[in-house]
């Protein structure tokens, strides 16, 4: 069992950096691959970033390429989430997630673990 709690979120102008964070309970944190997805309203979960369970390999979805970093310590059990030159159109709740590095990282049924969600308004 893992549990992850995240935090950061906020409302920031467009053009604006938040950094969200995601603390991670449990056992063997550094088995899970970990990653973020977001859903914004009316619309469906859809998949931000992931990184190796040792943080070297790091994927994102295309439209946040450039403006979004992953990165995890697994000494502090924690993953984070740089995110810079946001838009309005990134506005959404962001979840953190933990699952098998053997599941497609990019689907939502690729994660086990989801923590509550943390929202993040980018106004115009």
């Amino acid at each position: 069992q893992v549990q992850l709690v995240e935090s950061g979120g906020g409302l920031v102008q467009a053009g604006g950096s938040l950094r969200l964070s995601c603390a991670a309970s449990g056992r063997s944190f550094g088995n899970y691959r970990m990653g973020w997805f977001r859903q914004a309203p009316g619309e469906e979960r859809e998949f931000v970033a992931a990184v190796s369970t040792g943080g070297t390999s790091k994927y994102y979805a295309d439209s946040m390429k450039g403006r979004f970093t992953i990165s995890r310590d697994n000494a502090k059990n924690a993953i984070y989430l740089q995110m810079n030159s946001l838009k309005p159109e990134d506005t959404a709740v962001y979840y953190c997630v933990a699952g098998s590095p053997s599941r497609n990282l990019r689907s939502l049924h690729g994660y086990d673990y989801w923590g509550q969600g943390t929202q993040v308004t980018v106004s115009s």
